[in-house]
């Protein structure tokens, strides 16, 4: 019995190659050794491949959401600054994160007694399960459930019970669009318990900077504490990714860890995060600093980022 070669019509002599609007003039190609799974869901196109040098990729509408190689950075960074702020994180929320990686990471820490998983797309975590299984494990821990659902009808019934809320979405078009307006925001806030964190994807600094201000001006209004950070991570636009941390209480201070782990735990825990990095996170460059500045008022745009210039 003959076997159905797959294609994808952003695979083409052997190369997957990535672009988008929200990054125009630029696009991230990786080799393929093989093409595991292509289907269209209800909300997306679901592309798995593996690659020559990344191990499996998961794709969604075209655009690259993990890679084997490279994941961790992204979901330690979107998590542990996060959870390291609180003292007492016994309650977390993850919309959308079907591949399991930020509860994989969540789960790492002993204060956490239940860990929801809220995803639109049943899809990404059945893929995930089968291709990405060193995220998607936690999953069989006892502390995680699953709901299959949009992440902003979920918040509607839920008051004053979280204490960690991550929204690891995909970016501000599609099934994730309404994850980046200010009632989206007010829903996490009022899903918080007192003295709660969120964070949420928050997109690159070297290509958003108009929708990164715009989201920290009404998470501004929103939240008494709202913050900026970023990590390094070759296979996303431009090589970063930002996050958006928000807290509840006026005392929350995420530039300095309020819980740490010793050095040793850091290096048997994480590939990437330490309470260095989680410092450094926050150090930004002076075009981005300039630009989400809660008392500037000019309008920022991509180019203010500085453009290469060639040394003589």
């Amino acid at each position: 019995m003959s076997t159905v070669k797959l294609t994808h019509q952003n695979i083409s002599n052997g190369w997957f190659r990535e672009s988008g609007a929200m990054w125009p003039g630029q696009s991230m190609n990786l080799e393929v050794n093989q093409i595991l799974h292509v289907e269209k869901s209800k909300f997306q196109d679901v592309l798995v491949f593996e690659s020559k040098t990344y191990g499996n990729v998961l794709v969604l509408d075209g655009v690259i959401q993990v890679t084997e190689r490279d994941e961790f950075s992204y979901q330690e960074m979107i998590t542990h600054p996060a959870l390291f702020s609180h003292p007492n994180p016994e309650r977390v929320l993850v919309i959308g994160g079907g591949d399991g990686g930020v509860l994989r990471e969540a789960i790492k820490h002993p204060q956490v007694k239940e860990a929801v998983l809220c995803d639109i797309d049943e899809s990404v975590i059945r893929v995930s399960k089968k291709y990405l299984p060193a995220m998607s494990a936690s999953y069989a821990d006892p502390k995680v459930s699953v709901h299959i659902g949009d992440g902003f009808d979920f918040l509607q019934n839920k008051k004053d019970y979280f204490d960690v809320i991550i929204t690891d979405s995909s970016d501000p078009v599609g099934p994730a669009e309404s994850l980046y307006q200010s009632r989206y925001y007010e829903l996490m806030r009022d899903a918080l318990r007192d003295g709660g964190i969120v964070a949420t994807q928050g997109e690159c600094q070297w290509l958003h900077l108009p929708l990164i201000k715009e989201v920290l001006t009404f998470a501004r209004r929103l939240f008494p504490v709202a913050e900026y950070a970023y990590t390094t991570i070759p296979t996303y636009p431009s090589g970063q990714i930002g996050f958006i941390l928000c807290g509840k209480s006026k005392t929350t201070n995420f530039k300095e860890p309020l819980r740490r782990v010793s050095p040793e735990q850091e290096l048997k825990l994480f590939k990437y995060y330490n309470s260095d990095i989680h410092r450094a996170a926050f150090i930004l460059p002076n075009f981005t600093r300039t630009a989400i500045a809660t008392d500037n008022t000019t309008e920022s745009t991509a180019s203010d980022a500085p453009a290469p210039t060639e040394s003589a």
